[in-house]
C-alpha cells in the first residue's frame, strides 16, 4: 500500500529564506502538452531553477500525437500549422527543417478544408452516384458565401434575430436551404441533391468546429476566431518534432510522467490529511508547511508550491473541476467552464494494398440524400457511422501507402470509440461500397483511429464557443486564482493555460503555445527582480 508524502527540496537553496521572494519560487505545471511545455521552456530559460512537469500519461505532447507506421508518420491529433505570419508553430518547424519535404498540397492557402488541395473531391450519394463537378461547385460557392456571412455577426456587430437561436448550424441551414430552394435553374432532383449537401457540409464544418453539431456553435461569436495570415502547413515527419523541440531545452528531471492529479489545494486550504502528514515529516521544512498551494497527485505524493499553470483540457475542467481543486473554483470561473464548449473530432486511417479511387481523387464526401430535408445531426446508436462525413486520401503515396483518412465528431464518436477495430473497419469498408457502387472494395489491410472523447486525461479534441458563450468566458477561464482587483497585486497560485483559454485562437497549436508563454510571462514579470 502506498504512504502519502509531501515532497521536500533535498538541497539547501542559496535565494531561501523566510521571505518569498527572497528565494526561487516553487513552479508546477499540469501537463506536459504544448502549453506546458511552452511555459516551462520560457521560464527554465528566464532563469527559473525549481519548476516540475506533471504528466498524467507515458508520454509528452498532450493532443499532438504522431504514430509510425512503416516508413509513413500518421497524426491522431493537431495536423496543420495554421498559418505563417508570426505563428510560433510555424517559426519553430521553418527554423528547424521541418517543412523542407511538405509538398504543395499540404501547402494550403485560403480557408483550410479537411482535405488535400490536390485532385478533386468525390461526393456521392448513398445511392452509390456521384454528384456532378458543375452541381458540386455551384453549391460548394453558396456554402462558402453563407460561411462568411456568419462571421460578420461577430466582426460587424450585426444583430442576430430569434430565428437563428444563435447557432451558426440553424443559420446556415436556413438561408442555404431558401436559396437552394428559390433557384428558378435548378431541377428538383439538383434541389433534392444540394439539399443533402448542407448537412455533408455541416457535418464537415463540426469536425473542424469539434462540436457535435454546428447548431451547437455560437453564431454571434463564431467570428472572433481568428485566422493568422499565410499558408497552412503539414509536417511530413510528424507534429510530434514541435512538441521534441520544446522539450529539447528541459532536464529530463523536470517532467515526470505517469503522475495524474488528483487536486490542487490552493489558497492555503492545506487539508487535514496534509497536516497530519507534515507532522510527521521532519525532514519538511517551515516553509513548505505554509506553502499556500499543494498539488495532491494519485500516488499520494503532495508537492508544494507558489505557483501552478493548469493546462489540462476543458473537457477534463468539466469532468473534474469539483474535485480537482480545493476550495472549489469560484462561481465565474465555473460558470465559463459549463458555457465553453468541447467536443470530440477523431480519424480513422484504413490503409488499402491497392488504392480503388481514382487518380485525380482527394476524397469521398458522404452525402445522404434521405438526408435533405433534416434538422438535427444526431443518430441512433446504432448507426453512428452516418456521421462519418468523408475519407481524404492521404498524399503523396509514395509517402503515406494507399491510406484514406476518415473524420467523425460528436456523440457518434465516442460512439466509435467503443466499437472494436474490426468493426470499425467492417462497417467503413460497407460504407465505402454503398457510396462508391463497387461491391468488391475489399476490407483495408490495417486500421488505426483516435479515441480523444474516451481519453480520461482529455475528454475531447478541442474548444469552441458554445451558444450562450462569449470570448469573455475564455478571459474568464485564463484568469488566475485567487482574484485580485488588480494583475500587478494578483498572488497567482494558481493559473490556466491552454488552447482553450487563448480568445482569439482557441481550438489551434499555436493558441496553446501562446498561452503557455503568456502564463509563464506572468511570473517572469512578478519575479523580475529576482531573476537579474
Amino acid at each position: 500500500m502506498q504512504s502519502c508524502e509531501i515532497s521536500a527540496d533535498s538541497t539547501d537553496d542559496p535565494l531561501s529564506s523566510g521571505l518569498r521572494r527572497k528565494r526561487q519560487p516553487r513552479i508546477v505545471v499540469i501537463g506536459a502538452g504544448l502549453a506546458g511545455l511552452s511555459a516551462a521552456k520560457a521560464l527554465l530559460e528566464s532563469g527559473f531553477t525549481d519548476v516540475t512537469i506533471l504528466e498524467a500519461t507515458d508520454r509528452i505532447g498532450g493532443r499532438v500525437q504522431s504514430v509510425k507506421l512503416g516508413h509513413a508518420t500518421f497524426e491522431l491529433g493537431a495536423t496543420w500549422i495554421h498559418g505563417s505570419h508570426g505563428n510560433p508553430v510555424y517559426h519553430l518547424a521553418e527554423d528547424n527543417g521541418l517543412l523542407e519535404e511538405t509538398t504543395d498540397g499540404e501547402r494550403s492557402v485560403g480557408r483550410i478544408s479537411l482535405y488535400s488541395k490536390n485532385g478533386v473531391a468525390y461526393h456521392l450519394t448513398n445511392n452509390g452516384q456521384r454528384i456532378p463537378k458543375d452541381v458540386v461547385e455551384e453549391f460548394s460557392d453558396l456554402y462558402n458565401e453563407v460561411y462568411n456571412l456568419t462571421q460578420e455577426f461577430f466582426q460587424r456587430g450585426k444583430p442576430v434575430n430569434a430565428e437563428s437561436q444563435n447557432s451558426v448550424g440553424v443559420f446556415t441551414r436556413d438561408v442555404v436551404r431558401k436559396r437552394v430552394k428559390a433557384d428558378p435553374d435548378d431541377t428538383e432532383a439538383i434541389k433534392r441533391l444540394k439539399l443533402a449537401m448542407i448537412q455533408q457540409y455541416l457535418k464537415v464544418e463540426s469536425c473542424e468546429s469539434s462540436s457535435h453539431s454546428m447548431d451547437e456553435v455560437s453564431l454571434s461569436e463564431f467570428g472572433e476566431w481568428t485566422e493568422i495570415p499565410g499558408a497552412h502547413h503539414i509536417i511530413p515527419c510528424g507534429f510530434i518534432k514541435i512538441v521534441e523541440i520544446l522539450a529539447r531545452s528541459i532536464p529530463e528531471s523536470v517532467i515526470q510522467l505517469r503522475k495524474p492529479v488528483k487536486c490542487i489545494h490552493w489558497n492555503q486550504s492545506v487539508s487535514k490529511e496534509i497536516e497530519r502528514v507534515a507532522d510527521h515529516n521532519s525532514d519538511l521544512p517551515e516553509e513548505d508547511k505554509g506553502s499556500d498551494v499543494f498539488v495532491e497527485c494519485e500516488d499520494c505524493e503532495f508537492i508544494p508550491a507558489d505557483h501552478v499553470i493548469v493546462t489540462v483540457s476543458l473537457g477534463v475542467l468539466k469532468k473534474r473541476h469539483e474535485s480537482l481543486f480545493h476550495p472549489r473554483l469560484p462561481e465565474e470561473k465555473v460558470m465559463a467552464i459549463e458555457k465553453l464548449g468541447i467536443n470530440t473530432t477523431d480519424k480513422i486511417f484504413l490503409e488499402f494494398e491497392e488504392p480503388f479511387w481514382s487518380s485525380e481523387c482527394n476524397s469521398i464526401q458522404f452525402v445522404w440524400e434521405d438526408e435533405a430535408e433534416s434538422e438535427s445531426l444526431t443518430y441512433p446508436e446504432e448507426l453512428w457511422y452516418k456521421k462519418i462525413c468523408s475519407f481524404d486520401v492521404l498524399y503523396p503515396p509514395e509517402r503515406y501507402g494507399h491510406v484514406l483518412s476518415g473524420w467523425i465528431c460528436g456523440e457518434e464518436a465516442l460512439i466509435m470509440e467503443k466499437c472494436d477495430d474490426e468493426t470499425v473497419a467492417e462497417t467503413c469498408t460497407e460504407m465505402l461500397r454503398k457510396f462508391t457502387g463497387n461491391p468488391n472494395i475489399p476490407k483495408p489491410r490495417r486500421i488505426l483511429r483516435s479515441s480523444w472523447g474516451s481519453n480520461p486525461y482529455f475528454r475531447g479534441s478541442y474548444s469552441y464557443t458554445q451558444v450562450g458563450s462569449s470570448g469573455a468566458d475564455v478571459e474568464k477561464l485564463a484568469k488566475p486564482l485567487p482574484y485580485a482587483e488588480s494583475s500587478k497585486t494578483a498572488p497567482m497560485q494558481v493559473m490556466f493555460s491552454g488552447e482553450a483559454t487563448h480568445r482569439k485562437y482557441y481550438s489551434t497549436t499555436h493558441g496553446a503555445v501562446l498561452s503557455g508563454q503568456r502564463e509563464a510571462a506572468h511570473l517572469i514579470e512578478m519575479y523580475q527582480d529576482l531573476l537579474q
